[in-house]
């Protein structure tokens, strides 16, 4: 019985190869913040109210004026169909019965149109900035035709963070699938490298751009009626760079513990950013988060949204749409059951008290 976002982990891993498993799952180098972004939610407690009637409990909200049923959005995430078929298109259908937003990655394998048409719900697109500016803004030019409701932009990643599980098992994509946002359907991922590395890092060498600035945020923001969102902000200075070069909202993460190992805790990042933009720009975070509690102390801390990203492709790889919309089931109810328990029965009673402070 898969009661819990633990539970899917672990029937997912009957179901993905080793390979697949290790993209996924991994972090950088030797993995500390990966690890540290779940225990720092767990070291926050929480101080319920008593004698609160939580008879009922609201979870709804909106994001960036887009309505959802509850504050879990869906991230970016390269390569769905290394778990299933039919892929991201399956996932933002999910996210689309669920009421909340799906994120689709620059490195999909399924075309963005096709992605935003399966859903009834709101699609965003995420953009890793290409070293060929034009081809970026050729992608944020086809998002805003195809659909897509928001644009967010990568800003934690100028080069590829070392991930060792993927160098030692040689990650590239399968031969039969396809990268449509990408130069020539992503056919370079698939390639063995010559050098010790993955295919993805190798492509990401030749692709990203590391010369980028927040002049480019500003520009990207001047070029479409997207709201553009900063993701990958993890100090104060820099989440009020991002909202004065533009930005309408910043996600606190640090990739996943995929980028810079040792990065601190999202949960640590979230209060400072908070503070600095104050009512600027809208809060989203990311990383580590896995119950309920956890959205609970992230919306006391002034977040107006998180993103769960591996336990959906865990739901993914078990049982495609159905699977996805377990987990997120899972986490609603989680939070429902956190609100209520904690005094809390709609969002604006998540505050700060709620949260023990030494």
């Amino acid at each position: 019985m898969l009661l819990n976002l633990q539970d899917y982990e672990e029937e997912a891993r009957k179901h993905l190869d080793a390979m697949t498993l290790a993209y996924y799952s991994s972090g950088a180098d030797s993995e500390h913040t990966l690890r540290a972004n779940r225990a720092a939610w767990q070291m926050l407690h929480l101080r319920p109210r008593s004698f609160v009637d939580v008879s009922h409990i609201d979870t709804s909200t909106t994001v960036l004026g887009q309505s959802i049923s509850f504050p879990v959005l869906i991230p970016p995430m390269a390569f769905q169909q290394l778990a299933h078929p039919n892929g991201e298109a399956e996932m933002a259908k999910a996210a689309g019965e669920a009421g909340t937003i799906f994120c689709l990655s620059t490195i999909s394998n399924i075309p963005m149109q096709t992605v935003i048409a399966s859903t009834k719900g709101s699609v965003w697109f995420q953009l890793y900035v290409d070293r060929d500016r034009k081809r970026a803004f050729d992608l944020v030019q086809r998002a805003e035709i195809s659909g897509a409701r928001a644009l967010v932009v990568t800003v934690d990643t100028p080069i590829l963070g070392n991930r060792e599980k993927d160098v030692r098992l040689g990650f590239k994509m399968p031969s039969h699938l396809r990268l449509p946002n990408l130069p020539h359907n992503g056919h370079a991922l698939t390639q063995e490298s010559k050098d010790p590395s993955s295919a993805l890092a190798n492509f990401a060498k030749n692709s990203l751009d590391p010369t980028l600035s927040w002049k480019d945020l500003e520009h990207f923001a001047s070029q479409t009626n997207l709201p553009i969102i900063a993701k990958g902000i993890l100090r104060e200075d820099d989440a009020r760079r991002a909202v004065d070069h533009g930005a309408k909202a910043i996600v606190v993460s640090n990739h996943g513990g995929r980028q810079l190992d040792t990065a601190i805790p999202t949960a640590w990042a979230l209060p400072e950013i908070v503070d600095a933009v104050g009512n600027e720009a809208e809060v989203y975070v990311d990383g580590g988060i896995r119950r309920g509690t956890d959205i609970l102390k992230a919306l006391c801390m002034g977040a107006k949204a998180v993103f769960v990203g591996r336990p959906m492709l865990w739901g993914l790889s078990v049982d495609g749409q159905q699977g996805c919309q377990r987990v997120l089931a899972i986490l609603r109810t989680e939070l429902e059951r956190a609100m209520a328990l904690s005094g809390a029965p709609s969002l604006p009673k998540c505050t700060k008290d709620l949260i023990w402070q030494k």
